[in-house]
């Protein structure tokens, strides 16, 4: 209780006061002091329901969520942290819905917002469409609000787009924050955040890019490694430098095409595959066309490209080149381990193994930074309302 005191206390003393009635979109787009403010909001949930205290802010209300890719963490994530906010959840099936008949982003925007208190959306698949239509979306509410035909206007949450997937990032920068014991311990850091082989294709650039994206920021040393043609969107990458730059001693960011030099005396390893950004254009384009052949022939060609590296494993061996041979392995999951969920993949499966619960921590802390993220939009004084549940004591669990 002491502890939850203490957080409660750096709250107050952050300027979060323009996240108020603000969607969540990208981490880029948010001060460093708003960051720390989700952060800290997300470790006194979660000491909160460690101890048996109701954190709910609503008796009624909907969270809508939108998923336009397949999804298990982040939709459970996201269904937890509407729960743990007193809001009943309502997935929005567009093959079920008149969104399939053709009906407009500003129709259905409006007409899912009634009693919708966030809307959850996970649109990753299309470069230059994801983040666009959640955007669109957070218009169309502003101006249903507006015009008074919503109550209230639902926050936004990019559950994951083409660009960012700032709930996957912020829960693996909360994990290393509490893994190394405060947020000052990162500074100076490294980070490999590197492409890893998988048997599939198509894999978003989002984790990698929100990885660099938000690390920099942090004031960690990223090294971000991949073999040519799998680059990430070259403004990411900008801004990962800017940020690295700007963040003081010990930022730095990095780019080589060597899966042993990122993880050289690495202190977390983050081996993950994606897409190349020039394919995933030309998915974008021909799905756009409706063009099934040209889309299978894409797909052919990537599997065959994914196969020339298919030395660009996590193994043991490399984990022992990291710092002190102990780098902490990180990963969004599902993983492709090799001999186990695939015959050659991503990871060996006794690193995988040896990480597992470490995973697990990592995945847990999802819900609720997507909490903290509808929290710190829905109350204009969180750290006076957080202090005033924790001192009612209201029991979650009766």
């Amino acid at each position: 209780m002491e502890n939850i005191k203490e957080l409660i206390g750096e709250l107050s003393s952050l300027d979060t006061a323009s996240m108020y009635l603000e969607d969540f979109l990208l981490t880029w787009d948010k001060s460093l002091d708003q960051l720390k403010g989700v952060f800290i909001t997300a470790d006194i949930l979660r000491a909160m329901r460690r101890n048996n205290i109701s954190s709910r802010l609503y008796n009624s209300g909907l969270g809508v969520s939108l998923f336009r890719d397949k999804s298990t963490r982040t939709r459970f994530s996201f269904a937890g942290a509407c729960n743990l906010l007193g809001l009943q959840v309502q997935d929005l099936d567009e093959g079920k819905s008149q969104i399939s008949h053709g009906e407009i982003v500003r129709e259905t925007a409006n007409m899912i917002s009634f009693m919708a208190e966030v809307i959850g959306i996970r649109d990753d698949m299309y470069i230059g469409k994801g983040h666009t239509y959640m955007v669109e979306v957070a218009r169309a509410v502003s101006q249903g609000n507006a015009e008074v035909v919503l109550e209230e206007r639902p926050t936004v949450v990019n559950l994951q787009c083409d660009i960012d997937h700032p709930t996957q990032s912020m829960a693996d920068a909360l994990h290393l924050i509490n893994y190394f014991g405060g947020i000052d311990k990162l500074k100076g850091k490294k980070i490999a955040m590197t492409w890893a082989y998988s048997p599939s294709y198509g894999k978003p650039l989002s984790v990698p890019q929100g990885v660099i994206g938000l690390m920099t920021r942090l004031g960690m040393e990223v090294a971000l490694a991949h073999p040519p043609g799998y680059e990430v969107m070259p403004e990411v990458e900008e801004l990962a430098r800017k940020n690295a730059r700007e963040s003081g001693p010990g930022g730095l960011f990095s780019r080589s095409e060597s899966l042993a030099a990122a993880f050289k005396d690495a202190d977390i390893v983050y081996p993950k595959s994606w897409a190349p950004f020039a394919a995933m254009e030309e998915r974008t384009e021909l799905y756009g066309r409706g063009d099934s052949e040209g889309i299978a022939a894409l797909e052919e060609k990537l599997l065959a490209q994914n196969a020339q590296h298919q030395d660009w494993e996590c193994t043991e061996e490399l984990m022992k080149t990291t710092a002190g041979g102990k780098a902490l392995y990180m990963h969004c999951l599902p993983a492709d381990i090799s001999g186990v969920s695939c015959k050659k993949g991503e990871v060996a499966a006794t690193v995988f193994d040896r990480y597992r619960r470490e995973l697990y921590i990592e995945a847990g802390y999802k819900p609720y930074i997507i909490a903290a993220m509808i929290y710190l939009s829905k109350v204009k004084n969180p750290a006076a309302k957080l202090s005033e549940q924790v001192e009612k004591s209201l029991k979650r669990k009766l």
